[in-house]
Order: C-alpha cells, then structure tokens, then sequence
C-alpha cells in the first residue's frame, strides 16, 4: 500500500472530487476501512469544508460510548515526519467539545457550515452526557520525538500515522489467482460482436463445452470469484441442466434452450476462426459451467453453450452491474448482492489472515471459503443482531441481514473477525449445553440460542472484564489456548442461565406459547431481565462466580 504523496490517492479515487478536499477524501477511505463503515455513513461522518471549527468528521460508537472527533491531513512530502504543534491546534479543537455550553457555541458561530448540521444530526449536546468525547488525527506522516512527547500528556489524543496505517489495513478486494490464457475454436460457427466505445465491447459465440471446462480456475472455484455465488448443488434447475448435459441426443439443441455463460475478460482478443482471452471470470453460468465440469465424460463435440465475452476489466464497477443484473435464472437472494461488497470481503480476508485453518468466512452461496471452521456471514449477521445489537426476538427474519440491517451490523469499528469468532464460540457453548433444558421443545426452537446469546451479552455487560472483552475480543479468542479458556468461562455462565430458564418456564402457563413470545421484545426483554437480576444476585452472594474470576482462575490453572 503507497502512503506516499501523490500515490496515496490513488486508493480513493471513488471519493475524489472537485468540491471536495483531498484530505476529506482521505478521511473518508480511513472510516471505510479502518472504522468499517459503509461507506455512505463514512461520507455523512465527514464535514471537511470552510468554516468547520477545525473539525474534520465525527463519529459516535454508541457501542463504546465514544465520540471521536477526526482531524485529517495529507503531506506531500515523504521524507518528513509530524511534530507537536498540529496535534496542539487539535487539542484546542477539542475544548469545543469539552461542555455542553462549549458545544452550543461551537454549533451557533459554525452558522451554515457542516460541522453544525453534523453535530445536531447525531444529537451530541444531548450524548455528551453519556460518552466520552476523544481526538484522532489521522495523516500520511509518522510523529517525531516532540510529538510522541506532546501525547504522552494529551491522553485524549490518538495519532493514526504513516506506520499504524500500513500495519493495520485489511484489503476489501478479492486476493485473485492469474488464470492461464485461454482459446476457443469457432470454425464454421457465426460470431456476433457488440461495440459499445474503443473501450468495451461483447462478442456472442457458441463455444465448444470441452473448451469451456478446460478453462483454468473451475476445481477451485477461483474463475468465479466475481460472481454473487459459487456452485449451489442440486437445486431443481441445476437437476435439469445435468440431464440435458448426459442425454447427448439434446447436445445440439443445447444453445436453444440454455441462457448461455457470461464471462467477464481484461483481454479478448478475435482473430480468424477463434478468441483468445486472458484475465477471466465467470460472472453468470457457474451453475452450468460446474455442472459440465462434474460431468466431463458426458461432453461430445456436438455441445456448445453461447457465451457472452465481454471486455472489460474484472473489477470495475460496470463488471459489477454486469454480474448483478445478469444473475437471475436462481434467483438473487439479499446475502448474493452482498457477496462483493467491500466489508464482507474486507471480513472475509481478515479471517483468512488472522485464523487461517481455524476458522473461514463464507460469503457467498456455494463458495470454498478456505480450510477451518466455516462461519457463514448470515449466521455471523444473525450472532450480531442477537450478542451485540439486542434483537434476539428478530433473528427469525434472516432476510434482514442482508437488507437493511447489514450496515448497521457489519459496518462498524468493532465488526472484527476476533468479535465474530467471540460470538461463535458464545453461540457454540450454547448449542452444546441447550440439551440441559427441561423444556425440550424450548431448547430445540432456534430462536432459543439467539435469547440466551443475548443474556450472555448482559452479563458480560455488568462484568469487570467488560471494556477489555468488547474492545479487544483478540485477547480471549485468537489464541487457540485463550479461546478454549474461553469457552470454559462461557459454558459456566451458560450452565447458569439454563438452571435459571428451567425455573422461569416452569412458572409459564402456555407451555407453547414459546413460538409467539420469543419473536415478542417485551417478553424476551422480561425473562431476560429477570434471568440476568437473579445472575446478580447470586453473584453478590458469592454462590457463582464472574467472568473475570473464572477467567483469572483458569489462567493460574493453566499456569
């Protein structure tokens, strides 16, 4: 990654614009990919503009009860560093924010200017009450001596330099295998070609079915790495396109019937009887092209399948509306749309850098998402709703996930793959110990392990180990031996609140009136509550014991 000027804009050229500062633009590629946001709340986070009182965006964790106010800079010069006199104009910038007066007064001399529509928007003279106002200044440099100086003293500052940059940025693009060239023979066979600019254009042949399964990239699913899904099994269309392919009677008629493939390809070159393509994926038709692939025996040389080639580059935005709106013999769920979208892959790459082997992130129907434990997005979106967003009674609209919830789950700061992986092993202690419930029904229904995902939460909430566990879940579960300590923990709490459910149903008089009450908030809300009071209580009796002692007395065990 090139932080160096003028290099470093080439990683946000999407958010470059006349009318907007280069380090506004910088600012907002910061929020999308160190924060996580979605990048239409990493926008409306950002009010670099005249008369914005030093302030450059601010963004409130509700989560940690944090408002972070952002000041943002671009060097042109590489070979220096920053010093202390910046981070003291941004330690003034923040007494504006010290006090609600302070703030109000900030917002009435700001006049017109975006700072003061900012501020109202999110309601900060109201949260300065709840959360702690802190800086962070973010630019290209690293700190001299004097600036490391200065912030030993300004505590309330975070500097976000060249090196912090560099070692902590996770990539929101598909790390892509190079497909060898590939050549298809259309002797004898018309060719169509579509000619949209110098730039882009399609070519229609019917191509060889032996040539198309040859192509590099198919066992590994890497040709279809732009496409919304990977190979989905035996559904009832993928049952038909088998058949058609072993009944060789059908072979010619095949491109009468079939939709065709489409393929995507940075280079395609026609010469006489043949195409020559090169940097190639397959945004539509993996169905078809997996099926022909599994059955290669049953391929003559009568079978062709019309394929769309098209000119472009794989990455491009016009690539992506190609393989969206070219997707639809399945149908597209919401989690398909999604499977491209910079903060699933950015997840995705982090488990693959932070727990290869271990555990893997699906994102996408159908798709290898590497060795491990798989965890599938939507199950990660259904943890989030339940442990950390307390919405276990919505956990039955899975749909949701992937439509309007997905950025207000998936697009924060905290949105790790240490926090997912923390919320699966909540949620695998749990699977293993619902067993223990006498109400079998109740322990079987699937919105149980979401209701007591959430009772978890608010024990752990009320915790001494509280802020270290949700702001740095990598202490308990990235290490393998931290995470089985972990889990050890989680199952006590676990065994407890099953002890305590018992006695709660036992009292219900509609014994299966669960179905109903555990998709009603007010009714989880209750049972929760009085679960989580009796916890409390038999904590301060010392009759369990916390997190935080279980956790240190299995350290001195282990030790």
């Amino acid at each position: 990654m090139k932080l160096d000027y003028p290099a470093l804009l080439d990683l946000f050229p999407q958010h470059r614009d006349k009318d907007r500062s280069e380090s506004a633009s910088f600012l907002i590629w910061y929020l999308e990919n160190y924060y996580r946001l979605d990048p239409i709340d990493a926008i409306d986070a950002v009010c670099d503009q005249g008369g914005d009182k030093g302030v450059d965006g601010i963004y409130v964790n509700d989560n940690d009860q944090t408002i972070t106010v952002f000041q943002s800079k671009i060097s042109q010069r590489s070979n220096t560093t920053i010093g202390d006199a910046p981070l003291r104009d941004f330690s003034g910038t923040l007494t504006q924010f010290e006090t609600a007066e302070a703030l109000e007064n900030l917002v009435s001399s700001a006049g017109s200017a975006q700072v003061a529509a900012l501020i109202k928007r999110l309601d900060l003279t109201s949260k300065l009450r709840t959360h702690e106002v802190r800086g962070e200044f973010v630019v290209n440099l690293d700190l001299d001596r004097n600036g490391e100086s200065y912030l030993k003293s300004a505590t309330n500052i975070a500097f976000v330099g060249k090196s912090h940059l560099a070692a902590n940025f996770i990539s929101d693009t598909r790390g892509l295998p190079i497909q060898s060239p590939a050549s298809f023979d259309l002797f004898g066979f018309s060719v169509t070609e579509y000619i949209v600019d110098a730039e882009r254009k399609a070519i229609i042949a019917p191509v060889k079915a032996a040539e198309l399964v040859a192509l590099s990239g198919i066992s590994d699913q890497s040709i279809f790495s732009y496409n919304v899904r990977g190979p989905l099994g035996r559904t009832k269309v993928n049952k038909d396109i088998v058949t058609s392919i072993r009944d060789r009677t059908r072979h010619k008629l095949f491109p009468l019937f079939h939709n065709g493939i489409t393929i995507i390809a940075g280079k395609v070159t026609r010469g006489d009887n043949k195409i020559e393509i090169d940097n190639y994926y397959v945004v539509n038709g993996c169905q078809s092209l997996t099926a022909l692939y599994n059955n290669s025996a049953s391929i003559t040389d009568d079978l062709r399948l019309l394929v769309r080639i098209v000119a472009l580059d794989p990455a491009s935005s016009e690539a992506g509306i190609i393989t969206t709106y070219s997707n639809n013999q399945n149908g597209v769920k919401p989690r398909d749309s999604k499977s491209n979208s910079p903060t699933q892959i950015r997840l995705r790459n982090e488990f693959a850098q932070l727990y290869k082997g271990t555990y893997a992130l699906e994102i996408k129907q159908g798709e290898y998402p590497g060795e491990g434990e798989v965890i599938s997005n939507e199950d990660a979106g259904l943890y989030l709703l339940a442990f950390d967003k307390h919405e276990p009674w919505s956990a039955h609209q899975r749909y949701s996930v992937f439509e309007d919830k997905h950025a207000d789950l998936f697009g924060r700061p905290h949105i790790t793959a240490d926090f997912i992986v923390m919320c699966r092993v909540v949620a695998d202690s749990i699977t293993a110990l619902l067993p223990n419930m006498e109400n079998s029904l109740f322990a079987k229904y699937a919105l149980t392990k979401y209701m007591v995902m959430h009772i978890v939460r608010q024990i752990l909430e009320k915790d001494d180990l509280a802020d270290e566990l949700f702001s740095h879940p990598a202490q308990f579960v990235r290490d393998a031996a931290d995470r089985a300590r972990f889990r050890k923990c989680i199952d006590t709490i676990v065994a407890d609140i099953i002890v305590d459910l018992n006695d709660e149903l036992t009292a219900l008089d509609d014994k299966a009136a669960y179905r109903d009450n555990l998709k009603t908030a007010s009714w989880v809300r209750r049972l929760a509550g009085s679960v989580v009071s009796d916890h409390q209580k038999f904590l301060a009796r010392k009759k369990v014991k916390s997190f935080a002692e279980e956790w240190s007395e299995l350290k001195v065990g282990t030790a």
